[in-house]
């Protein structure tokens, strides 16, 4: 054993391989992409780990293993879960024999995700057992005990962090090597392991009973505490419990509940944690789970209490806690006055506002420009999708109308063409996102005969989440060699009659296969291909010769590189940014910038 200093999702990576995790599947995503990365990085005798083509993939690769009897984990974030949301409905009724953990690592903020959902309220839709942990050291304990509960009651189980927990580090005491689970491996039952209508009828009526179960079990679980002794209560989970949790140190006697297990409700535990309490508040993120849940206790055993939370506007309907809004809720809700001096933000300066852009070099932006140079004066929609792509929508570039879900910019672009036929529908796909959800839409295209333009922006990783290796990139995370997946020829194969591929930095090159494209009915593809800058690192520079610049700033004005700015009425690169793209020398009309320096 040895004390290490790791993130949270590092303590769930650890925690999994201490439980003796036999298969780790996934697909990246911020906050949860960590854990599979802690998991390949350590000795893991027996343990195979993935990063799946997606989440409904990689749930049902793992679904397989807990069939063997192996322990299996799945990583996401919560939209990844709505991805996953079909095999793990149907798992919740055929249940598992290994014990299988999802770690559905949820975004309050929301930080870095398109919505703010709870993953809390999946469990209780799917009637599966959920950990809410409230630390790093917490995550670690959780998912062992997870893999356990799994186990016992034949159930898929979810873990759920938050972006707080994910992200936050801690000390962890984790064995130096970890060797995973022995186990019997698949027995064939197709009365167990074939779902048919009759069967998850039975198993729907087995799980609420075995629900039950699990509650009270969860009443003597030791991630349920309870500590002060007053007739009010501040009733917290997650994250938001170590917030409550700092403020009220210096007021012991207030009455804090935690609960660590909120589906299925451990009442009993509740029941009597709520003994001589006349007043509580709830403390969540980021829907009123805990609340309605209390509630709905209270109407059961006919309760005398005044339940206080998101429901009554105690605390913010959307949004993450933190440690000032802990104290402001809390000690209002204590009748205490709030010291606003005491914040941590107090008397500190505002941080300066720093846009989300494309790094200085991005290809997308050539990408972007080209479409845009070969459009102008013509009526089009570019219908965009989940990557570094997205800021394709920032001014000057503004070249993404739409963006929804992963893979939905290839089947809206469809929905454009079919009611507006006069326009020109684009949709812009990455290359992970092509290989994760975007080929159904391509198929639909062709079948359906729509009239668009795909543009795969292919920067060889998946960029946004940390240069996760795909299928296009020949790599996986077992150092198999593989052979790296061809999207020209999935397209041609699906029946796209035009494919282009086309370096974005070259860009009259660009232009004219967009101008090609245009000009063709049918379902066209142009794969604008170019490593991300961050992968290839180049050293190259570019300078502006002021004495030639005339001050149009059509540079800074066209494509918005962060490297560019302006200096008494003329164009400057920073070399600190700077990486030779050479881009702008192309829109200079005077030929100002070059003069490459190491």
């Amino acid at each position: 054993m040895s004390k290490q200093y790791v993130m949270g999702n590092g303590a769930i990576a650890l925690g999994a391989l201490k439980a003796g995790v036999n298969l780790v599947a996934g697909y990246p995503g911020t906050p949860s992409s960590e854990i599979i990365e802690t998991v390949a990085k350590y000795p893991h005798e027996g343990t195979y780990v993935e990063w799946s083509v997606n989440e409904k993939a990689a749930m049902e690769v793992a679904a397989a293993a807990a069939y063997c009897g192996a322990r299996a984990m799945v990583t996401m974030k919560q939209v990844g879960l709505n991805v996953a949301s079909d095999p793990l409905m149907s798992l919740a009724y055929v249940g598992v024999k290994g014990g299988m953990v999802v770690v559905s690592a949820d975004d309050p903020g929301p930080i870095s995700s398109q919505t703010e959902q709870d993953t809390r309220r999946f469990a209780e839709f799917a009637r599966i057992p959920v950990f809410d942990p409230s630390s790093p050291e917490e995550a670690f304990d959780m998912v062992q005990e997870a893999f356990v509960c799994s186990e016992k009651y034949k159930t898929p189980v979810i873990l759920r962090p938050t972006t707080r927990v994910d992200h936050a580090y801690a000390s962890i005491d984790a064995p130096d090597t970890f060797k995973a689970k022995e186990y019997e491996g698949f027995v064939k039952d197709s009365k167990k392991w074939v779902i048919f209508p009759r069967l998850s009828y039975l198993n729907h009526a087995m799980i609420e009973k075995r629900n039950v179960e699990i509650g009270e079990e969860f009443s003597s679980c030791r991630f349920n505490t309870v500590s002060g002794d007053s007739n009010k209560a501040v009733i917290a989970t997650g994250v938001s419990y170590a917030y409550a949790a700092e403020y009220l140190k210096d007021h012991p006697e207030i009455r804090l509940i935690k609960v660590g297990t909120p589906h299925p409700l451990p009442e009993r535990f509740l029941l009597k944690a709520l003994e001589g309490v006349s007043e509580a508040l709830c403390f969540e993120e980021l829907s009123p789970y805990i609340e309605e849940s209390l509630l709905k206790l209270i109407g059961k055993h006919h309760l005398e209490l005044d339940v206080r939370g998101k429901l009554t506007g105690d605390v913010p309907p959307s949004g993450e806690n933190d440690a000032d809004s802990a104290r402001r809720i809390i000690s209002r809700f204590l009748g205490m006055e709030f010291d606003e001096t005491g914040a941590d933000h107090a008397g500190a300066p505002q941080p300066p506002m720093r846009p989300p852009v494309l790094c200085a070099g991005c290809p997308h932006r050539a990408s972007f420009y080209a479409v845009k140079r070969a459009m102008k004066g013509k009526k089009a929609v570019f219908c965009g999708d989940i990557g570094c792509y997205t800021l394709g929508n920032a001014m000057p570039l503004d070249m993404v109308d739409t963006c929804l879900c992963m893979g939905a910019g290839v089947t809206m672009a469809q929905g454009f063409d079919h009611m507006d036929p006069d326009a020109v529908s684009f949709a812009f796909v990455g290359d992970s996102t092509f290989f994760a959800s975007g080929i159904t839409g391509v198929v639909n295209a062709v079948y359906n005969a729509a009239d668009m333009i795909l543009c795969v922006l292919d920067n060889s990783t998946t960029a946004m989440t940390g240069h996760q290796p795909h299928p296009g990139t020949g790599r996986n995370l077992m150092a198999t060699p593989v052979e790296k997946v061809s999207i020209e020829k999935i397209l041609l194969a699906v029946g796209v009659e035009k494919v282009v591929t086309v370096d974005p930095l070259d860009l009259d090159a660009a232009i004219a296969a967009v101008k090609e494209c245009a000009a063709l009915k049918g379902v066209k593809a142009i794969i604008f291909k170019s490593p991300c800058v961050a992968i290839t690192k180049p050293d190259k520079k570019l300078r502006v010769d002021s004495e030639t610049c005339i001050g149009c700033l059509r540079c800074i004005k066209e494509i918005g590189c962060p490297a560019l700015s302006v200096t008494d009425g003329k164009a400057v690169i920073d070399e600190n940014l700077c990486t030779g793209c050479g881009l702008c020398a192309k829109l200079c009309p005077v030929n100002a910038i070059g003069g490459a320096e190491g």
